[in-house]
């Protein structure tokens, strides 16, 4: 089914919030010394953001590190947060009595006998959610996971150390307060949602961030525009960022697909940042001049935040920080290479290699960098 673009300007009466779900009343805080506010948002550093936690699972990959520890989960959160990770980010979606959850796919698949049964997340009930994979209860049976992947493989959900499944209520009880979430209000791209929908599902997960987020830094995060640019009307607490393909991908709802579109969609929202998959950074270098311009934070997502010289590099282009699987790798590299010196605290990174002591990491002059930027979309295929 093709996406269908929802406009917020469509939403009736969306200042008027309910008086018993308008969140709008808090303070505006961002923990950790980061300032909500549309003209003096800043990230005080180059942050590290854990994927799913501890890194996402690819089940067909043969690096046992993308099997290592079940995602989503609380146990790959503090996993995550042993290592000097700043943020772990997580998908979020609402159960149809009203609980948020905590899991990436838009469908839930099982095995039974050889049949795989499959159920769309929000259509099922908490218990019934929970009663997938591993049990908190002793000598309780869930029912067996598996996923599918892009090709149609069925493959057992099969990792190295496996957990059960979670609430975010339980995320922020349970997790290390000293580690932020990028909560991502994940929705699916094949359907078409009811404006009231979309205001009613964001109001139960900000409740529960509301009651439980206490001084743990908190981010939201979309691919579904319209519902970044509600959670940003419904609240004034927490910066919201646009989730993008840059381009890579191509979607009905133009918004979704290139960078300048994502600033526009941002400034004209009064959004705080977009997080981009990095290859659509790699391919238009030049957006990234753009959005700084446009006094947004820029972060990104993708394979190639795997890899500690690609971080590097978009480190020194500007980004603001990268989201990755190889917590434990990226981070040890991260502190090695990149090290903020004592002058200026608490203000934004600069560009240019006289801001930073590194250590372990290539050297470029200006005209070097300036070459690789225009090299780089070349050797990235569209």
């Amino acid at each position: 089914m093709a996406l269908k673009a929802v406009h917020v300007s469509d939403v009736p009466n969306l200042d008027q919030v309910p008086e018993n779900a308008s969140l709008a009343l808090y303070s505006t805080r961002f923990s950790k010394g980061v300032d909500v506010g549309r003209s003096s948002f800043r990230i005080p550093k180059f942050l590290v953001i854990g994927h799913r936690g501890n890194g996402m699972n690819m089940l067909q990959s043969s690096d046992w590190r993308m099997k290592a520890v079940k995602e989503n989960s609380i146990l790959s959160f503090n996993t995550a947060s042993k290592f000097a990770v700043d943020f772990i980010e997580f998908d979020v979606q609402v159960t149809k009595d009203d609980c948020p959850v905590i899991f990436h796919d838009n469908f839930i698949l099982s095995e039974e006998n050889g049949t795989v049964f499959e159920k769309r997340v929000t259509e099922l009930s908490l218990s019934e959610f929970l009663c997938y994979g591993p049990q908190r209860e002793p000598g309780k049976v869930g029912k067996s996971l598996v996923r599918k992947t892009k090709d149609g493989k069925i493959l057992g959900w099969n990792v190295e150390t496996d957990d059960s499944h979670c609430t975010l209520q339980e995320a922020f009880q349970k997790v290390n307060p000293s580690v932020g979430f990028n909560i991502e209000l994940k929705f699916d791209d094949c359907v078409v949602y009811e404006q009231e929908h979309l205001i009613h599902v964001l109001q139960v997960i900000l409740q529960v961030v509301f009651d439980q987020a206490k001084d743990r830094p908190v981010m939201f995060s979309s691919f579904q525009p319209d519902a970044a640019l509600l959670v940003k009307k419904l609240q004034t607490t927490y910066p919201v960022f646009f989730l993008t393909n840059g381009g890579t991908e191509i979607y009905h709802d133009v918004r979704r697909n290139s960078l300048e579109e994502a600033i526009k969609l941002c400034t004209e929202g009064g959004l705080q940042g977009i997080v981009s998959e990095v290859k659509g950074i790699f391919r238009n270098p030049g957006a990234v001049t753009k959005i700084k311009e446009s006094k947004l934070s820029l972060l990104t997502y993708g394979k190639l935040n795997n890899v500690p010289e690609a971080v590097y590099l978009q480190h020194l282009m500007g980004v603001e920080g990268v989201i990755v699987d190889l917590v434990q790798e990226i981070t040890e590299a991260v502190a090695k290479m990149i090290k903020p010196t004592n002058e200026g605290k608490g203000e934004r990174l600069l560009e240019g290699m006289e801001q930073i002591e590194v250590e372990t990491k290539p050297q470029f002059s200006q005209r070097e960098l300036s070459f690789l930027l225009k090299l780089i979309p070349e050797l990235i295929q569209l």
